[in-house]
């Protein structure tokens, strides 16, 4: 009976931790959309949404109020089953990524420890990998099935894109793993407060990786999938309603937990620097933590909004050569320097 109780009691936690990730990741993308506003009006010298709530705060809330009233379309020669099952993979992917990531230190509630982590995996590297790749296949579901060659163009566009980049990514995080010898997230994390962060250790590894999350996200200069003046909306041309506005959901939630797994594996996570948390009480030092690693999210979120104001799109010739030609050569020769590095170093 005590062994079903605690089992109870942690199931309870983890269902709780769930719900908690999940709508705070749908409030962030939510006001991730209203914070791009202002931040492209700001960049154009102009005041953005002000009109709905004090401040335009409540702009986000108008924007999906407006697509939940929306009518839903179908159009009549589409697969009807895949048109629906497209945004919502897209959606469910984009959550899912969120069950591996540390969010913080371990507190202390009615004589429990619990973790902020859904699931700490020891293969919690290759998970992110996994259902990362299986987003493109909400993109290309929807896009085959709207029975529109614009929307499939986008969607062919999207699989290329990705499965392009991956390559780089994955083994830009090769090098990465050599240096930590492990693939948990949390065991990154620790390793980060103990040393240092692995910007120090893998620059170059970093930047492959951050181009290489921009294009993950079809973000600009790599959101040809969507590239409204060649192909009307991309792959959601004929989406409405809350349809489409699942596939604008997935995109900024794919943005938010990106720049939550950029600060994880290569800016210490939840670490704050020069601040020893041992000195502090567990539940404090879980606050300080999350809040440390909301201020790294932050900062990758405005890079994400200002890289999208300031560089125009790219060709489909451009976008292939720096895939294949500068940035795969690149993570290769990363890899190989580091390996070097470890054997002559002997560490």
């Amino acid at each position: 009976m005590m062994l079903q109780a605690i089992d109870l009691a942690l199931i309870i936690e983890k269902l709780i931790l769930i719900v908690v990730v999940i709508s705070a990741s749908l409030v962030i993308a939510m006001y991730t959309t209203f914070a791009e506003r202002k931040v492209a009006a700001i960049l154009q010298d102009r005041r953005g949404p002000n009109r709905a709530g004090p401040f335009g705060m409540l702009q986000p809330l108008a924007d999906g109020l407006k697509l939940f009233f929306k009518e839903e379309i179908i159009p009549n020669f589409s697969s009807k089953f895949l048109f629906i099952l497209g945004p919502a993979l897209a959606m469910m992917t984009a959550m899912m990524t969120s069950a591996v990531i540390p969010w913080g230190d371990k507190v202390e509630l009615f004589g429990r420890t619990i973790s902020l982590q859904i699931t700490d995996v020891n293969i919690g590297v290759l998970y992110v990998f996994g259902v990362v790749s299986l987003g493109v296949y909400g993109i290309m579901i929807g896009s085959w099935a709207s029975n529109n060659k614009f929307s499939l163009l986008g969607g062919l566009r999207a699989a290329s894109q990705i499965i392009s980049y991956e390559l780089a990514m994955g083994i830009s995080m090769i090098a990465l793993l050599m240096v930590t010898g492990t693939l948990s997230l949390k065991e990154m994390v620790v390793q980060q407060q103990q040393t240092h962060w692995n910007i120090i250790n893998q620059p170059l590894g970093f930047l492959i990786f951050l181009i290489c999350a921009f294009a993950e996200c079809n973000r600009t200069p790599f959101d040809l999938p969507e590239a409204e003046n060649e192909l009307i909306g991309g792959y959601h041309t004929e989406y409405s309603s809350m349809k489409l506005g699942f596939f604008l959901f997935a995109e900024y939630i794919n943005m938010f937990i990106s720049s939550v797994i950029m600060a994880t594996l290569f800016f210490g996570g939840y670490d704050m620097p020069f601040v020893n948390e041992s000195l502090l009480s567990p539940n404090v030092a879980a606050l300080v933590g999350i809040a440390a690693l909301m201020a790294k999210v932050i900062c990758f979120i405005f890079l994400f909004m200002w890289v999208r104001w300031t560089i125009p799109r790219f060709r489909y010739d451009q976008l292939m050569h720096l895939g294949w030609r500068i940035l795969i050569p690149l993570a290769l020769f990363n890899m190989l320097a580091t390996g070097g590095v470890i054997l002559y170093f002997g560490k």
